[in-house]
């Protein structure tokens, strides 16, 4: 294979014997006049011709100069379109956002036909896992992760959420108002593992001990008479009227205000922040940061 020169003097050579000035080539390259001359300079040692007639001015090609520009030329606007292809089929391509099967089903999705209607150029791609998606390996393009303080790479916290008692209105019909922890007693309580390996997670056991502080039979409620793996199916069964169960403000934020699910006691336990996560170099930076500010503002 012939041996080709630094692509920085066909670069200079090809910007010079467009514009016919060595100025005008340094100002488009941000290099200086002088630069331009050295690199074009090493590009005719390496062709072992003279690309340019320097003298008298004006700048005019050498005929090894003019049969070599066209080539040049015809090569970098090559270059040119076949980026630019890729950077359509790029921002054509849904942007993948990961997240929890939770908040991704009744947090986000409710919320898409917002996103659509504001950006309806932008197609999305939800991959709901409660798994660690990784975007080092191009699983996805972002991901909404749900921690105690900031992942690593994580860019902000857009929110924080909180745990409280709840159950269905329906639940509760008949029954004498709930006033204090104590009174929850007799009332089937629903549980989910998703914090099984958070000592500090947001469960019964942690609500039962914070609230005795104010009211000792709160220790007398018992375990839990439902146990599920997934905190979406705990939420299903709770709107379902099968018992109470600590859950997230955020995520269920849409079934507390149409009213299917109601706090038992506005005595919540701290829960965990939601943190957008993505390259900083990544090649659709602006369309993510439009989604992470949406997100934002659409709580």
């Amino acid at each position: 294979m012939t041996r080709l020169p630094p692509l920085t003097t066909l670069r200079a050579f090809e910007a010079a014997a467009r514009r016919l000035s060595f100025k005008e080539a340094a100002d488009e390259l941000g290099l200086t006049p002088t630069a331009i001359s050295h690199q074009i300079r090493l590009l005719e040692e390496h062709c072992g011709k003279k690309l340019f007639r320097r003298r008298p001015r004006p700048l005019a090609l050498t005929d090894a100069g003019e049969r070599l520009f066209p080539s040049i030329r015809t090569g970098f606007q090559t270059f040119a379109t076949a980026l630019s292809s890729l950077d359509a089929k790029a921002d054509t391509r849904p942007l993948r956002v990961t997240t929890t099967n939770a908040f991704a089903s009744r947090w986000l999705i409710p919320r898409l036909k917002l996103w659509r209607k504001a950006h309806e150029d932008v197609a999305l791609s939800i991959i709901g896992a409660d798994r660690l998606v990784r975007l080092e390996a191009d699983e996805a393009d972002l991901a909404i992760r749900y921690a105690r303080s900031a992942p690593r790479g994580a860019s902000r916290e857009i929110f924080r959420d909180r745990f409280y008692p709840t159950c269905s209105p329906k639940l509760l019909a008949g029954r004498a108002p709930i006033r204090r922890a104590g009174d929850l007693a007799g009332l089937p309580l629903i549980h989910f593992d998703w914090f099984a390996n958070d000592q500090s997670a947001p469960n019964w056991a942690r609500w039962q001990e914070m609230a005795s502080a104010a009211d000792p039979r709160a220790r007398d409620l018992g375990s839990a008479t439902l146990s599920f793996r997934e905190e979406s199916h705990a939420i299903d069964a709770a709107l379902a009227g099968d018992g109470v169960a600590i859950l997230s403000d955020v995520v269920i934020a849409d079934e507390l205000a149409a009213g299917n699910l109601v706090k038992v006691l506005e005595l919540a336990l701290p829960g965990y922040g939601f943190y957008p996560v993505y390259s900083s170099d990544h090649p659709r930076r602006a369309g993510i940061e439009t989604f992470v500010n949406w997100l934002g503002q659409a709580i």
